[in-house]
């Protein structure tokens, strides 16, 4: 007779049962909590890292996109030096003057004009541009204020007079206006009960 060969170990074992051999090894709850508090952790860096390369790229399009707008700012101002010669030359020419002028004359002082037109033209191509803010409430950011003025049409506190136009670089100034600033008129004398306000002040 044969032996029969040995039973496994699991015949014995409950059903759906494992040996404990096969079974996972168990991993402690403190080390599933350190590993998701480190996951986090990391999430978190990147995430600010990613919220960092986005800002510096932010940052880095609008200094160029101001660079290539106001990096001409100080070639600009100087070009303004001699636009301002040019319209103070014409402004020395009246009208009559211009009718009788001879026509070589007529001919330079039209060619003065299309330069100076040409002249703003380039600097508005660049992004400055002229403002002359008569009427306007004074504003200290964008005017200077040369002297003040008295005016029946316009409140304190206005630009009575532009003494020489101002400009801007896009939104900042490059140039303010110089100008007269409104005052208040000064107030008349209250007429006394004879209407002779001298006599009324020589009695005091």
């Amino acid at each position: 007779m044969t032996d029969k060969p040995a039973e496994s170990d699991t015949a014995a074992l409950p059903e759906g049962a494992v040996a404990a051999a096969d079974a996972p090894e168990m991993v402690p709850a403190a080390q599933v909590t350190a590993a998701l508090e480190a996951a986090a952790e990391f999430k978190d860096k990147l995430l600010r890292t990613l919220a960092e390369m986005e800002n510096l790229r932010k940052r880095t399009e609008r200094e160029v996109a101001d660079a290539r707008v106001y990096g001409v700012a100080g070639f600009a101002r100087d070009v303004l030096a001699v636009a301002d010669n040019m319209h103070r030359a014409l402004g020395t020419v009246g009208p009559e003057e211009r009718e009788q002028a001879d026509p070589k004359i007529k001919a330079l002082i039209e060619g003065v004009e299309l330069t100076e037109r040409e002249l703003m033209k380039v600097l508005e191509k660049y992004g400055v541009t002229k403002f002359s803010p008569e009427g306007e409430k004074f504003d200290p950011n964008v005017h200077q204020a040369m002297y003040e003025v008295q005016s029946a049409d316009l409140p304190p506190g206005h630009v009575g007079q532009v003494m020489q136009a101002g400009y801007m670089l896009g939104d900042r100034v490059l140039r303010p206006a110089m100008v007269g600033v409104t005052k208040a008129a000064p107030k008349s004398p209250q007429p006394s009960a004879n209407g002779n306000p001298e006599r009324d002040n020589a009695a005091k």
